[in-house]
Parts: structure tokens; sequence; C-alpha cells
């Protein structure tokens, strides 16, 4: 064999072993990562957790829902539910903002943001979202969004977000709702007229027996330094605030009970 043909096979042989090998070493990855299941998955309660919507235009997504207000251009609320096995710290491309394919009258184009001084605040956090790369890169709908000051998306808006993501772990399954109070005479950006909220706010519920609570914030939209318990309102104030009925599934007695409190001492606060 002429040496030209022996160099080729040489070649050919490596290329094939080191083809098994990273064959090999791909199943052995996959083996070893997690299977993390949709948090609706876990919920087998069958309780429907969603408010009303004032518009009428409830969209539905795979890891979210949220009832869209054209006029504000942005959502008066998102809703999910967050079990503790979404919880996963899977790094996925960040994509590019685009418009809800499912609304309608389409909602803001990302481009009113440019040059506008605020931040595409996500009100479902992408990084609640990571275990699976379909449902992460849904949160990045324009619908998902709402212009927040970066002081307070990257502070006490983001420390509530890493807060909620401790609770789920800790209390098993929650259920989240959360969006900008969206009121007259809002100063607005871009050409869509997007409305900037002066107050954000989050709902959280544990509805879990025996112990079913919940908690609320009311945060206005400025960087702050002050711990989150000082931002804990009532849920009927909530409800004031924005006309919405948070949770109309709940039996009234539990229903009364849970949105007249502003009790936090039976939530961790570590």
């Amino acid at each position: 064999m002429s040496n030209s043909r022996k160099i080729k096979a040489i070649i050919t042989l490596l290329v094939l072993i080191i083809g098994y090998w990273l064959q090999q070493r791909e199943e052995q990855t996959n083996a070893t990562i997690p299977q993390v299941e949709n948090s609706e998955k876990h919920n087998k309660t069958g309780f429907d957790y969603l408010p009303t919507s004032t518009t009428g235009t409830i969209i539905k997504h795979k890891g979210y829902q949220l009832s869209y207000n054209e006029q504000h251009e942005q959502a008066e609320w998102v809703a999910y539910s967050l079990h503790k096995n979404d919880i996963v710290y899977t790094n996925h491309k960040r994509p590019f903002f685009i418009v809800d394919p499912k609304v309608s009258t389409k909602s803001a184009d990302w481009r009113n943001y440019k040059n506008s001084g605020y931040d595409k605040g996500h009100l479902c956090p992408a990084g609640d979202k990571r275990y699976s790369k379909k449902a992460h890169d849904e949160t990045f709908y324009t619908s998902n969004v709402s212009p927040q000051n970066h002081q307070f998306n990257a502070g006490i808006w983001n420390k509530l977000e890493q807060k909620t993501r401790y609770w789920a772990k800790k209390y098993n399954h929650l259920y989240v709702v959360t969006g900008g109070i969206l009121e007259k005479n809002l100063k607005t950006i871009g050409k869509d007229r997007v409305s900037v909220p002066n107050y954000f706010y989050k709902i959280i519920l544990d509805y879990t027996e025996p112990e079913i609570k919940a908690i609320a914030f009311l945060i206005p939209h400025k960087d702050s330094s002050k711990p989150l318990y000082k931002f804990v309102v009532s849920i009927d104030e909530l409800e004031q605030k924005t006309g919405i009925d948070f949770f109309p599934s709940l039996p009234n007695s539990i229903e009364n009970k849970l949105e007249a409190n502003t009790n936090y001492k039976n939530w961790s606060f570590r």
C-alpha cells in the first residue's frame, strides 16, 4: 500500500473513532440532564387561577396567560403556574423581542422602547420559564413587557422575582399574577404610545392545603432599597386600583379571607 493510501486510511479511521466518541459523549450528557415537566402538568387541583379581564382579550401561551390592554399597549395582567421543578438554570440563547402573534390588534413594536430611557421589563420573567426553550422564548413577546426604569427593573423588581422563585422551591407550587397599574394620563413612549405605569404589582398564591395563603405587593416605579415586606398590600386594594377580580374561582370563604389579608408572617423573608 502506498504512503498516500496509508495516510487516507489512518485519517478515515480517526474520523470514525472521533465521531463514535462524540456520539457516546452526547448520549451520556443527555442521560444526565433532568427531564423537567411544564408546571401546568403539576396543576392537579384543576384550579382555574386566571383573573377576570377588563378588556376581554385573554391570550394563552404555553407557559403563561395574559389579558392584553390595547389602549396601554401591554398586558393588564400576566398569570402563570410556577412549580419548584420549573426552577432550572439552563442558559438558553436570548432571543429578540417580537410582537405577540396571538394578539390580533398587534402588540407594541420593540422599537417603541428604543432610546426611550426604559427597559423592556418582563412581567413573566424568562428566568421562570427556563425548563424549555419554547416557554423561555415566549416571554420575549412584547405583550409580556412593560416600560421599566433600569434601576427599578434590575433592583427591587428583580429582587421580588428572585424571592418568588425561592418561595416556589420552598412551598412547592405557586400561582403568580403580575402587571402594571394601568390608569388614565400615564406617560407614554414611542409611536404606539406605550404607557409607563407608576406602580407595578405582583400577587402570589400558594394553593396548598391545609395552609392556603397569598401575598400581594404594590411597588412604586422607582429605585428602592426598602425590604420587600414594606410593599405588602391586600389583594382587595389591588382589585380596587385595577378593577380586576384576581381569583374569582376561589371559594368565597377562602377568597374573602385571603384578599383582605396583609399579614406576611407566614411567608419566609430570609
